[in-house]
């Protein structure tokens, strides 16, 4: 399940599974420039939070594609598909009963000593994944 939410200032995105202790996924404080937005991430599962202050994006990164293919193969796939940029990958599997595993892992940096979090949340294939691509479009503001 993913929703979008607004105030008259600002919009953010929150990527949740099913159930009330569901990992979750907060995307906000975007800001935008010529050809990249930036935003905050932050990740919560099981009693663990991570956050980072600012994940660039540009439009050549095409993170709306990625959720757009996904959304479009609404049947499955095989393996692993990956979004990769600065300090967040996401990782995509299909699984039985018509769910998405979204792995969101969040990177501090490149280095051994660096930390990273990685939480994952389960959308329905169909409509769940629809509804999320559509979502991150609009908090990227795409068109």
């Amino acid at each position: 399940m993913s929703l979008i939410e607004r105030d008259p200032e600002q919009v953010e995105l929150v990527v949740q599974g099913a159930g009330a202790g569901a990992a979750s996924v907060r995307l906000f404080d975007l800001s935008r420039a010529e050809y990249e937005v930036a935003f905050c991430v932050e990740a919560v599962d099981d009693g663990v939070r991570a956050r980072l202050e600012d994940v660039t994006v540009t439009v050549w990164d095409d993170m709306g594609g990625f959720f757009d293919g996904l959304a479009r193969d609404f049947r499955g796939w095989e393996g692993e598909r990956v979004w990769v940029n600065n300090h967040l990958v996401v990782t995509a599997t299909f699984g039985s009963g018509g769910h998405v595993y979204l792995g969101w892992t969040l990177r501090s940096g490149f280095f051994p000593g660096d930390w990273s979090c990685t939480v994952t949340t389960v959308i329905d294939a169909g409509e769940g994944m629809t509804a999320l691509a559509a979502d991150v479009r609009e908090f990227l503001r795409e068109q």
